[in-house]
């Protein structure tokens, strides 16, 4: 088992394992689920949609954004009002998708501390010093 550890070709498998795995490990993909409603009425859907784009006008960060392109809030709900349901429905939806992928640093900084984790751990089994200076 000696003989098998000091092999330079043990040393380059085992950190090309560790860096694809840990690679593979900070992609995450998220799988969502849902009920597809029945046939809603185009009040209803517009009623629903307009909803969720107010509630994100009324975010700070949107507010100040918007502030920061010369828009006054008020301007933008009078423009999302004037737009047509399809228009409207196209703007609700991409305001989920932004909610949904919120939050996907977390998973590449752990991925990266576990490569980092591994990397020492392999490190010290093959007796070699790790020095941080």
């Amino acid at each position: 088992m000696t003989s098998l550890r000091n092999a330079g070709w043990f040393v380059v498998l085992a950190l090309a394992l560790a860096t694809w795995l840990g690679l593979l490990g900070s992609l995450q993909g998220v799988a969502e689920a849902g009920v597809i409603a029945s046939r809603l009425s185009e009040a209803e859907t517009r009623t629903e949609d307009l909803g969720k784009i107010q509630s994100l006008l009324e975010n700070k960060i949107v507010v100040q954004k918007l502030a920061d392109y010369g828009v006054s809030p008020e301007e933008a709900k009078a423009k999302v009002e004037a737009m047509s349901t399809q228009d409207l429905h196209r703007l609700a939806s991409l305001t989920d998708r932004a909610a949904a992928g919120a939050d996907d640093g977390i998973g590449i900084l752990i991925g990266i501390a576990i490569l980092i984790i591994l990397i020492i751990v392999i490190l010290k089994l093959m007796h070699k010093e790790v020095v941080i200076r």
